[in-house]
């Protein structure tokens, strides 16, 4: 939809405070979420999760951003102060995590996305924003703000949720919008699996000919967990007491109430499980990836860490990403993505793996007694595979989930959905079979 209220909708960002829900334990992230917040994991080599909702905000001028969470918060707390630095003459501007904490009015964890935002709903009320864009923390996509903002001012909206367009298998998985031609919001299905409820949520024929889908095509809207509240209404939405937007409080607010959505049509990828993290970051390897960091006017930004450039002293790459401060030597890539001050020794093999890299060179630290330096040893080989960051593998070693269960708990790694992952600081002896 075109900015039809450039002044306006550039005035409305700029009183807009965004809210990026952290989620729960992660546990379906485990083991990358065993010592950090699922917003704090790692991304295409040298970003964090959290990183993508973020830039999206500041790249469309809200630069007023609370994170919330409550699991192993260390980790996000030293990115998010790393990173997120404002001058004093930014006008107060700021990126903060609000923690779950004991308050005289409650000292319960966060119980869904809408109780986690009404038990902070008073420090969203001290400031005199209109607008509040809620987010998740833990999806891959680049939204233009100013188009999803313009609908809401050019619609007279209370509530516009974000859709994406499914087809009728994924809409299962999916809290589903129906909506009339003009887009407003008049039911919601959380995953719906009945046929005959499912064919009633379909996109309408007008709309499908305005979003240049083919008639006829079984299309449906999944909300995507990005809700832009007026002010009034999101403080009457939480007087009550509703656990989640998605399974109580979406479903209310639509009786009553003016709801749009606003239909997005790019790239979105739900990091929620271990092997969608994994295909999300092989797939930044390809020649045209499907998400893109090089997309001008659509910075990611990342805590600056002012590496040397990398260093490949003889490499085969085919599809790879290499970020910054890597040692490679003599080994072979094959889509892959390596992540900051990786080391790769001589006549290593890595077919589709994800190195997280290290937190620190080697020289920084006094390895464990017998333990193989940090990175890849020589003549080691590594398909399907998460190595988390400062991982210790050494020399000649397999790591491979070929022949073995799709779960599994090993004593120094893990397999889920049928990919091995090397926990963070794991050390692996030579000569190892996995």
């Amino acid at each position: 939809m075109p900015d039809e209220h450039p002044i306006r909708t550039t005035d409305a960002l700029a009183r807009t405070l965004g809210i990026i829900m952290g989620g729960g334990a992660g546990k379906r992230l485990f083991p990358l979420t065993k010592d950090r917040a699922k917003p704090a994991v790692p991304l295409g080599g040298k970003y964090r999760l959290v990183d993508i909702p973020i830039s999206n905000c500041l790249n469309a001028g809200i630069r007023d951003i609370y994170v919330l969470t409550q699991f192993n918060t260390a980790s996000l707390h030293r990115h998010i102060n790393a990173t997120y630095k404002f001058d004093i003459f930014s006008s107060g501007s700021f990126v903060e995590i609000l923690a779950a904490q004991q308050t005289p009015t409650g000292s319960g964890w966060y119980q869904g996305t809408a109780d986690a935002v009404r038990q902070n709903l008073a420090y969203f009320l001290e400031q005199p924003w209109q607008w509040f864009l809620i987010l998740s923390g833990d999806q891959l996509y680049q939204m233009d703000f100013h188009e999803l903002m313009a609908g809401h001012l050019a619609s007279g909206a209370d509530l516009t949720i974000a859709t994406l367009p499914v087809n009728r298998h994924d809409a299962e998985g999916f809290g589903i919008m129906r909506t009339d031609d003009r887009r407003r919001i008049d039911r919601f299905v959380e995953k719906p699996s009945d046929p005959a409820v499912l064919d009633t949520l379909r996109i309408p024929a007008p709309l499908l000919a305005e979003l240049g889908l083919p008639a006829g095509k079984e299309s449906y809207q999944a909300s995507m967990g990005i809700y832009l509240f007026n002010r009034d209404v999101l403080v009457r939405c939480l007087d009550n007491n509703f656990d989640d937007f998605g399974k109580h409080v979406i479903p209310s607010v639509i009786k009553d109430h003016r709801v749009q959505a606003h239909i997005f049509q790019g790239y979105w990828e739900d990091i929620g499980t271990i092997r969608s993290f994994f295909e999300a970051n092989l797939a930044l390897a390809e020649i045209e990836p499907p998400f893109s960091f090089y997309r001008p006017g659509a910075t990611v930004y990342s805590r600056p860490r002012f590496l040397p450039a990398s260093k490949i002293n003889g490499a085969t790459a085919h599809r790879a990403v290499v970020s910054d401060g890597c040692i490679i030597t003599d080994a072979t890539l094959d889509r892959c993505v390596v992540g900051i001050r990786s080391i790769i020794e001589s006549g290593a093999v890595l077919k589709n793996v994800v190195m997280m890299g290290a937190d620190y060179y080697e020289a920084q630290s006094t390895p464990p007694p017998g333990a193989p330096p940090i990175g890849i040893g020589s003549k080691t080989t590594i398909n399907d595979a998460i190595v988390d960051k400062n991982a210790r593998i050494g020399e000649r070693v397999v790591i491979s989930p070929e022949g073995k269960p799709a779960e599994y708990d090993g004593g120094n790694y893990f397999i889920r959905d049928g990919i091995v992952i090397v926990p963070k600081n794991a050390v692996i002896p030579d000569g190892t079979w996995i």
